[in-house]
């Protein structure tokens, strides 16, 4: 007698439920956890009581009854498990999960476990996980709509071709939308392209892409600024204007800029960049043209000058302008950057293609060298054949 109290001392620190039954359904034996973990006495529910009283409808205790009963006629197979959801005297629920077995050929025995926590935090789970789903998915459709307004304010590839009708442009977002950006103009004398490469990427990217298609309108259309150098001072000033309205507040927004600008009838290239460089390629030989050491905003206060190069081109040199998104990709057997070194070999190998043969040879060694990596940045490269 005192080892059955012990082991209903036992049952009840565990929240273990024992119950024996007969092969007709019914309940021999409950032990007296019943009492802690259901609030039951045991003796109530002894015979077909448990299928009644612990269950929330008559046709529901009957259902389970006859999956039980069907376990004798598998031939004393191996123990079943499955769970339950059980009525407690108060009226409340609590889950069980139970291990039933051949105890001789006339009963089995059921070991049962209280998992009403667990079964509480799996719905906590699947109902936070529901809720994150749908926040993420009305974020995503937000990004997506954001990145129909980015496309509206950026150029096509039929207006790249429109200027320059050898050209090409490889335009890869990190994150759906991006912030590279690119713009194209000309008026009666010149020709111009340039690429940005503005901070961060993704959603805060792509709203400084927005500014700096507000601030190029400016410089161009209201300005009228021709000289390549003084254009990306007056962006600075602009960029300064824009962002930094609060003087007290630290300027961290800037763009890496690479600006070209063509003589339509002599082909003279006037360059210059903000952290940017082009790679200009005739024959076998590539000349870089480097920008200056001064982004487009970022150190606000300072005096910049932003260099010039001239450069006279020749029929068939190949110009190519373009963010750090390509050679700062990392992949290959080492998984280490492409780097710019790499990045020049390959315009090498490349020169006897077309411009959209180069446009989708460069696409796909871009995705070669990255393999299974994620993208480390936008993509911008820009091609023109003279």
């Amino acid at each position: 007698m005192f080892a059955i109290d012990i082991q209903d001392q036992i049952l009840d620190k565990l929240n273990t439920l024992i119950v024996v039954l007969n092969n007709d359904g019914s309940i021999d034996y409950a032990s007296k956890s019943a009492q802690h973990l259901l609030g039951y006495d045991s003796a109530q529910l002894i015979g077909a009581n448990w299928w009644e009283v612990t269950r929330f409808s008559k046709p529901e205790g009957e259902l389970v009854k006859n999956k039980i009963i069907n376990i004798f006629k598998d031939n004393k197979i191996s123990t079943q498990t499955f769970e339950h959801e059980l009525k407690t005297f108060a009226g409340g629920k609590k889950w069980v999960r139970w291990n039933v077995s051949y105890l001789n050929d006339d009963q089995l025995i059921g070991i049962g476990y209280d998992i009403t926590t667990n079964k509480l935090n799996e719905k906590r789970l699947i109902e936070s996980n529901k809720q994150l789903s749908e926040q993420n998915k009305d974020i995503t459709d937000s990004i997506y709509y954001a990145q129909r307004i980015q496309q509206s304010i950026l150029q096509t590839t039929e207006q790249l071709k429109s200027f320059f009708n050898e050209s090409f442009l490889l335009y890869k977002p990190k994150d759906i939308v991006s912030g590279d950006y690119y713009w194209f103009y000309e008026d009666a004398v010149y020709k111009y392209i340039s690429v940005v490469d503005c901070t961060g990427h993704g959603v805060p990217g792509a709203m400084m892409s927005m500014v700096a298609n507000s601030m190029f309108k400016e410089v161009f259309m209201n300005q009228k600024i021709t000289d390549p150098s003084e254009i990306l001072k007056a962006l600075d000033e602009e960029l300064a204007k824009s962002i930094n309205k609060n003087q007290d507040a630290t300027f961290n927004d800037g763009m890496d800029v690479s600006l070209v600008r063509i003589n339509k009838e002599t082909n003279e290239l006037v360059f210059s960049g903000a952290f940017r460089s082009i790679f200009i390629v005739r024959g076998s030989e590539i000349f870089e043209l480097k920008g200056s050491r001064y982004p487009i905003g970022f150190y606000s206060g300072v005096e910049k000058t932003f260099d010039t190069n001239v450069f006279q081109l020749e029929k068939n040199d190949s110009i190519y302008l373009f963010t750090d998104g390509f050679i700062d990709q990392f992949g290959g057997e080492r998984n280490k950057k492409l780097n710019k070194s790499n990045f020049r070999d390959l315009l090498s190998t490349i020169q006897e293609m077309s411009m959209d043969e180069q446009d989708a040879f460069l696409d796909y060694s871009f995705n070669n060298w990255k393999q299974d990596n994620d993208q480390t940045d936008d993509v911008l490269v820009v091609g023109i054949k003279i």
